[in-house]
């Protein structure tokens, strides 16, 4: 005889990590909206899809201003998965939680023909495995294991796609494409042209630095610190350019 077990089964609860997006905005909120509004105008997409955190740590507000705060960046199709910093009398029932102990995740999982090459990687496993043709993902944060310092990208960085390495400098052996977006923990070294986005420092290294062979970008940052395409001298544009921090301000020079 046949016995069907019918006793419930547990629940599986597993964790995962995720890349966040942290906003720190600054009072009076309607002028740094404004400039909020200036950055998504210039780099479209640019919140689109992504968990972003709200730090306000450094701020004295009550909850009617944050919760107009939020509301304004919902306006925006910016929304916030949790609140950083701040009294915990801020946040009431139906807000985003508040949320402690954040910190860089470090390990991501890339689709396999898509997944870049770490340096000292297997030439002939890459041989026998050769990428496969396919409309380009969006980010894809998951746990895995990277243990290399640096992480070498061997082909163009194509519009639509992300390459996040948190732990090191990246090198792209090719070009980013415009939508496209490079974010390291450390510098950023980008062989081709760089049209679409390079983030440095990601993660609090203000020393990182952006190196292109020909800068075309649509945005770049540095510790936090970003600016657009019309923030830059016309006269870079096309040539190779290293991008470092100095205070707040992001400085420029053409390399020879």
């Amino acid at each position: 005889m046949t016995k069907v077990l019918t006793e419930p089964r547990s629940i599986r609860i597993k964790g995962r990590s995720f890349l966040a997006v942290v906003l720190t905005p600054d009072l009076p909120f309607d002028d740094w909206l404004v400039r909020l509004d200036d950055l998504a105008a210039r780099s479209a997409g640019f919140f689109l899809g992504r968990p972003v955190v709200l730090d306000v740590s450094d701020l004295e507000i009550d909850r009617p201003q944050l919760k107009a705060l939020i509301a304004g960046l919902a306006s925006r199709n910016v929304s916030i998965m949790g609140v950083e910093g701040g009294r915990p009398s801020l946040v009431e029932p139906g807000m985003p939680p508040m949320l402690k102990g954040g910190k860089p995740a470090a390990d991501y999982e890339v689709p396999r023909s898509e997944t870049p090459e770490p340096a000292g990687g297997n030439s002939a496993e890459a041989a026998a495995n050769p990428p496969v043709e396919q409309a380009p993902p969006q980010v894809v944060v998951q746990q895995s294991q990277i243990s290399a310092p640096s992480l070498i990208v061997r082909e163009t960085v194509r519009s639509g796609q992300s390459v996040i390495y948190t732990q090191g400098d990246v090198t792209v052996i090719g070009s980013v494409q415009s939508g496209a977006e490079v974010i390291a923990g450390g510098s950023v070294h980008i062989y081709g042209a760089l049209r679409g986005r390079a983030l440095a420092g990601c993660v609090g290294n203000a020393d990182a630095r952006i190196f292109c062979r020909k800068f075309e970008s649509e945005l770049v940052a540095i510790d936090g610190v970003y600016a657009m395409t019309d923030d830059m001298d016309p006269e870079l544009k096309g040539h190779p350019v290293q991008l470092w921090l100095e205070g707040d301000a992001i400085m420029t020079e053409r390399m020879t």
